[in-house]
């Protein structure tokens, strides 16, 4: 059992046909993958653009783009990735079409939009993963609290006077609304476009707090423009080691990361996959590559095919039970 299946030991259903089909190969598949790719692939990017999820996709579409063929990054935003989701559930699965996949595009929207239309289990392959990241609570300095016990005692004190920032449908949302039911605090959520004005409006006072990734919040604290409260994650982060997990402050539950890979149309080839997959793990084993999605606030995650579908599965589900337990729904 390696580290992502041990991290989610227990929560891994029975895997999906669409997304076990990379495992078996054929020889129609194996013919396929010799002369693939003979014209650029699309890597589609359900966020916009200058984000950490494109940014990670860039780096990872440039050194396909030189390790393999041409690779065409192309941003569609909309509807918590969902309009993303289904372009390309709806192209042709021969490997030419690929998505920069997040927890928020398939783990989230897909069961928070009463009218997504997508179903990561069934209508998508799993190629590779690329990264995972924890959340970090932070707090503009403005705020009395030094602590999660005293930000929560603040909130239950001055019950809708604090509020988080965060785009609607996307893990620091989700794990907002979990941390307000965990802990009973009172805190008034404000939707934004991008995480890139939300993490703005926090450091300039006009939001109080954030429940954002490392990627884009750790450089802040670093800097002591934020302070930091606690991690999601199972164990302490390395770039903030001072920081305790919400597990070690007696609020288990938390969602602990977010996570970013790319996925195909169900069907794809499985040769081409494997292909891809290889190409992607061979990438996130060089020191080029390996440091920017560091620097990004990443952990990069090479991992199999097979894992990645076990993966994705235990991430729909535990972002599900999230989903269940704050009772969040969204219209399209």
């Amino acid at each position: 059992m390696n580290h992502v299946q041990a991290r989610w030991h227990g929560l891994v259903p029975a895997m999906p046909i669409a997304l076990a089909g990379a495992l078996a190969f054929g020889g129609p598949s194996i013919a396929a993958a010799a002369t693939f790719p003979d014209h650029p692939i699309k890597l589609i990017v359900p966020w916009g653009p200058g984000g950490p999820p494109d940014v990670a996709a860039r780096i990872i579409g440039q050194y396909l783009s030189t390790h393999l063929g041409p690779v065409v990054v192309e941003n569609h935003v909309g509807a918590g990735g969902t309009l993303a989701s289904r372009l390309v559930a709806g192209s042709p699965p021969d490997g030419y079409t690929l998505m920069a996949a997040t927890a928020g595009a398939l783990s989230i929207s897909p069961q928070v939009y009463k009218d997504a239309g997508i179903d990561p289990i069934k209508q998508f392959t799993a190629v590779a993963l690329v990264s995972s990241a924890p959340l970090v609570i932070a707090i503009n300095r403005s705020v009395p609290a030094h602590s999660v016990k005293e930000l929560v005692a603040y909130a239950k004190a001055n019950p809708g006077k604090l509020n988080y920032g965060a785009v609607i449908g996307t893990p620091p949302h989700m794990a907002g609304e979990m941390f307000k039911h965990i802990t009973g605090a009172n805190i008034v959520f404000v939707p934004y476009k991008t995480a890139s004005q939300a993490t703005a409006d926090v450091l300039s006072g006009q939001m109080n707090m954030t429940f954002e990734g490392t990627t884009a919040i750790v450089p802040f604290i670093k800097s002591g423009q934020l302070r930091a409260l606690a991690v999601t994650s199972s164990k302490r982060i390395p770039e903030i080691p001072d920081v305790p997990t919400m597990d070690e402050l007696g609020y288990p539950g938390m969602p602990p990361d977010s996570w970013q890979g790319i996925v195909a149309p169900a069907g794809a080839p499985p040769a081409i996959v494997a292909k891809i997959n290889a190409v992607v793990n061979q990438g996130l084993a060089t020191p080029e590559v390996r440091n920017k999605i560091i620097g990004l606030g990443g952990e990069p995650e090479p991992e199999s095919v097979q894992d990645f579908a076990a993966y994705i599965a235990s991430q729909y589900k535990r972002w599900g039970e999230v989903i269940r337990i704050t009772g969040v729904t969204l219209n399209n």
